[in-house]
């Protein structure tokens, strides 16, 4: 790992605190004291310390990413929109769940994403009026999730927009020749 740029590194997870992971981290440790007095500046110590790591992801079989950093290349979505698009996935099964509730389905799941999706507001699931309250918190739902669709749609059109005058632009160019 040495002559790896900190670019092309792969990304390191998050590792649960387990015994067995403690209990890995603890084998390593006493090899590592060898190698870091043995280090000469800051930049050794970090690739000793990053390959100790990256050597406890592969002994407890953490999945390493390589997307977007290994090989050097992104998605050619933004970021912004993927995080757009993942929230109008989640306020569309929230509104699901939301709506299987109100029609009478009270497993614990649904009451239990019901009860998260209410905490904000000032409504209780024991109140008279909770069909009301729920199909209002839908309806903001359903606003939202419109409202981060334009924008996406904005966005795409735009983009579109610019590709086509660029493509015509160095048509028309190549034909001046």
């Amino acid at each position: 790992m040495r002559s790896t740029p900190l670019e092309n590194r792969p990304r390191l997870p998050r590792i649960a605190l387990s015994k067995r992971n403690r209990a890995v981290v603890r084998a390593l440790n006493p090899m590592l004291v060898i190698y870091l007095e043995a280090s000469r500046d800051l930049c050794e110590t970090d690739s000793i310390l990053f390959g100790a790591a990256l050597a406890v992801c592969r002994i407890i079989g953490a999945k390493l990413s390589t997307a977007g950093r290994a090989t050097g290349q992104s998605s050619a979505i933004p970021a912004w929109r993927m995080r757009i698009a993942e929230r109008i996935a989640k306020a569309r099964v929230l509104i699901g769940r939301l709506i299987c509730f109100r029609s009478g389905n009270t497993r614990p799941r649904i009451v239990r994403t019901v009860r998260m999706a209410v905490a904000g507001t000032n409504v209780s699931l024991s109140q008279p009026n909770r069909m009301q309250k729920l199909t209002e918190r839908i309806d903001d739902l359903k606003q939202r999730i419109a409202a981060r669709g334009k924008r996406i749609q904005r966005y795409t059109e735009r983009s579109t927009k610019f590709n086509q005058n660029r493509l015509f632009q160095t048509i028309q160019s190549d034909q001046k020749r």
